[in-house]
């Protein structure tokens, strides 16, 4: 099993011309179900089959399956998928040891930004960049299955 352990902020200032790449994203939902969700993503000219469980108890940590799949099938699948969509760009930016990436939204999320960070344990320190705003970690509201609604 992938286990994904992510923390999530706001962003409160300039951070795009620290990027060193950049994607446009386009994403839809097979399953919101509260216990897991099912996604299918086009990120660039890839495309992917989403599977997350729900954060486990208390902590962040979740379960995560992620497999490539061919952009024809991934454009076929969303078809299917249940009304909705996200799109953004992301934006991978270093800081220290890490890289953060940072969602722009689009189209009816205009004007959200999100800064994602993936960690090696719940207890792992970082460094904070000044662009960085409110932690929003485990708050539903901003779970991207959330969003498309």
């Amino acid at each position: 099993m992938g286990t994904e352990i992510e923390r999530k902020f706001l962003v409160k200032g300039e951070f795009r011309h620290l990027a060193i790449k950049k994607v446009n994203i386009k994403q839809t939902y097979l399953s919101i179900d509260p216990d897991k969700t099912i996604r299918v993503r086009t990120a660039g000219r890839k495309a992917f089959l989403t599977i997350k469980s729900k954060p486990h108890g208390i902590s962040i940590a979740r379960g995560e399956w992620e497999i490539q799949i061919p952009m024809a099938d991934a454009v076929e699948i969303m078809k299917i998928c249940l009304p909705g969509k996200i799109e953004k760009t992301r934006h991978m930016v270093p800081q220290g040891k890490h890289i953060f990436e940072v969602d722009v939204f689009h189209d009816k999320n205009e004007g959200l930004v999100i800064a994602e960070i993936e960690l090696g344990s719940e207890s792992e320190k970082f460094e904070k960049p000044d662009w960085l705003g409110d932690e929003v970690t485990g708050k539903s509201e901003y779970y991207n299955a959330n969003l498309i609604k």
